[in-house]
């Protein structure tokens, strides 16, 4: 199956800090989280994937095009979400979507109201006025509206209360469900990889230790279980414990 994404040997060094050999696919209606602490490289590598920063070496294919060759041409087809964002603080949302609309060929009007009221979003309000949690859903509304194929999202669920994070994942389910849509998003935060990833990319220092569909994934670390641990190991557990160097690439499966 031809993959929506592929990731190539991505290098990028900063003083202190580098990506090495950054390597993986995504697979068309799966969906991805890119996994690992703070600072170890997720966001650099979602930055190099769309040349928000130029890395030094490796390729990214999107939709089986050189991205880099065809930047435009693909980027009418993703949707991007990077939390944290607070662009235009002062603008209604009606505004900011009237902006927006016109960078995208494909925008449909319709589909964006619909997402507007399945969102429950006031387009009356200004930015600054939403919660966090409201501020993901209306950029993801922005994301869907020009029926993008591919989203990527940086750390989307980052300081979301338990119940906003849990519906999130659950709209993320749904738009791979019923859009022709694939989805990869960054975090910390390995609980809501166990409720809705397909796939997991482990970054640690600025380097892929694993990247698989979950359930391989999870095998790879099995050497990891101690006698007293029972069942499989969480991915917070996993993390934990190559955190303090207990992987072993030689063990693993």
């Amino acid at each position: 199956m031809d993959s929506v994404l592929s990731v190539q040997g991505i290098h990028k060094h900063y003083s202190g800090f580098a990506l090495e050999d950054v390597t993986f696919s995504l697979a068309p209606n799966r969906i991805m989280g890119l996994i690992g602490k703070n600072g170890a490289g997720k966001s650099t590598t979602l930055k190099s994937i769309l040349n928000m920063v130029a890395p030094e070496k490796g390729s990214v294919t999107m939709f089986q095009k050189n991205f880099y060759k065809h930047e435009k041409e693909c980027k009418q087809r993703i949707g991007v979400v990077f939390g944290g964002i607070d662009f235009y603080p002062l603008k209604r949302l009606s505004t900011i979507a009237a902006v927006t609309q016109r960078f995208y060929a494909n925008w449909d009007q319709e589909q964006y109201q619909r997402y507007i009221k399945r969102f429950a979003l006031d387009e009356g309000k200004q930015y600054k006025e939403l919660s966090n949690g409201m501020k993901v859903k209306f950029l993801l509304a922005l994301a869907l509206s020009h029926h993008a194929e591919l989203l990527i999202l940086d750390e989307p669920t980052s300081g979301l209360d338990p119940v906003s994070r849990e519906e999130l994942l659950h709209i993320f389910r749904q738009i791979v469900k019923g859009e022709n849509c694939s989805i990869l998003f960054s975090t910390h935060i390995t609980s809501d990889l166990d409720r809705c990833t397909d796939d997991i990319t482990y970054i640690q220092n600025g380097r892929v230790l694993q990247s698989a569909d979950k359930e391989t994934f999870l095998r790879s670390f099995e050497h990891l279980k101690t006698p007293e641990d029972l069942g499989q190991l969480t991915l917070g557990e996993i993390m934990l414990r190559t955190e303090r160097g207990e992987w072993d690439d030689d063990a693993a499966v």
